[in-house]
């Protein structure tokens, strides 16, 4: 489980915090959503994990115990993250690129063997890539790239999966399969956070959406208590409405236009 505990993130020079008094819990074998507005705190959140951004108050853990106190390679056995940027010093393989997240488990006394190389083999299978396996990273389509750092993470073998808007570059059948498989990672006990502007696509898979404004939480429970008309224009600030998807029964939101079409 990773738990946020009033969690207050300020950048250097800033006058407001960019994450204030932030609470939430990811449960393991759940989906929890982190959405909200840009500048809304959400990356900040996910840097904070990382130890790019210190916490000015709270604590962040996972599975009880504090990041803060961990060393980094600590941190990447029990907790896998992708972030919403990264580009890579020089090329390799995506065989390679993936294999990098067996890292935290490898020692001088250890190098990589049988369990990790079926660990990159399940994580490249799972994300469609096993075919990629020997092409380069610096060739690969935005979504292919953005694939290859999730089955990174998937190789880690992690208890707790964060990912930052994993489904930027990726069409609409890889998106839909990028969410399965989360769905899927979940049910086999994993803890979850997602940090995502698809609101829709979140109210389908997420069992628990935390909603930012101004780096506070404006609102936390399941879709169908979050996903509320007047409370997401008044955060969006656009007029919309939020209707229920007949084929899965899940709330969606329908942005409307402020002007009518000429």
């Amino acid at each position: 489980m990773i738990r946020y505990d009033r969690v207050r993130i300020r950048y250097p020079g800033a006058a407001v915090p960019a994450a204030d008094g932030v609470s939430f819990d990811v449960l393991d074998g759940s989906i929890t959503a982190v959405v909200g507005p840009n500048g809304s705190g959400k990356s900040t959140l996910v840097r904070a994990l990382l130890g790019r951004a210190p916490l000015e108050a709270g604590s962040i853990t996972v599975d009880g115990a504090d990041i803060a106190a961990m060393a980094r390679r600590e941190v990447a056995r029990v907790v896998a993250v992708v972030p919403q940027r990264e580009d890579p010093a020089f090329p390799r393989t995506v065989e390679e690129f993936v294999a990098l997240g067996r890292y935290a488990h490898a020692s001088v006394w250890r190098p990589h063997g049988a369990a990790d190389a079926a660990a990159c083999a399940a994580a490249l299978e799972e994300t469609g890539l096993a075919a990629y396996a020997d092409r380069r990273t610096d060739e690969l389509s935005g979504g292919e790239w953005q694939r290859t750092r999730v089955a990174r993470a998937l190789a880690q073998g992690t208890r707790a999966l964060v990912l930052d808007e994993p489904n930027s570059f990726l069409d609409v059948a890889h998106e839909m399969a990028l969410f399965e498989l989360l769905d899927a990672t979940a049910r086999r006990g994993v803890a979850v956070l997602l940090i995502s502007h698809q609101l829709n696509l979140v109210a389908r898979f997420a069992s628990r959406i935390v909603l930012l404004a101004g780096g506070v939480v404006a609102a936390d429970g399941p879709p169908s208590d979050v996903m509320d008309a007047a409370l997401l224009e008044r955060i969006y600030g656009w007029p919309l409405l939020v209707s229920r998807d007949a084929a899965v029964g899940a709330p969606v939101l329908v942005p409307l236009r402020r002007r009518a079409p000429l």
